[in-house]
């Protein structure tokens, strides 16, 4: 299993929907900053554990997506952070995590 890559507004008002349906999660990544590429190797690494297959999940690059990273910000009331990893359902954040807590373990425990 993968993520998808989000870069437009369409994009993540397609996965804001989506969530009424099944679970999104997004992972709010800066191609910048050596926390957010730890982060990205623990949300490859629980998507190699065979992880709940309800749920889809999303990437955003906050330097190269901006408006899509404060979009997201603003639909769900979550203070922006970077990296930072937000599990929607029924249009709304349902958990959230951000910098050294988004871990393998911390995903597997809140998602399966």
């Amino acid at each position: 299993m993968n993520w998808e890559e989000i870069k437009t507004l369409e994009e993540w008002n397609a996965v804001l929907e989506r969530s009424a349906e099944r679970g999104q999660v997004v992972l709010k990544h800066s191609t910048a900053c050596p926390i957010s590429s730890n982060a990205l190797e623990e949300y490859n690494q629980h998507l190699q554990n065979n992880p709940n297959s309800d749920v889809d999940y999303v990437l955003v690059k906050v330097i190269e997506s901006r408006p899509v990273s404060n979009q997201i910000a603003e639909d769900l009331g979550v203070k922006h952070a970077s990296p930072q990893i937000i599990y929607i359902k029924n249009k709304e954040k349902y958990w959230t995590a951000s910098h050294w807590s988004i871990t393998t373990e911390h995903m597997t425990t809140v998602l399966n």
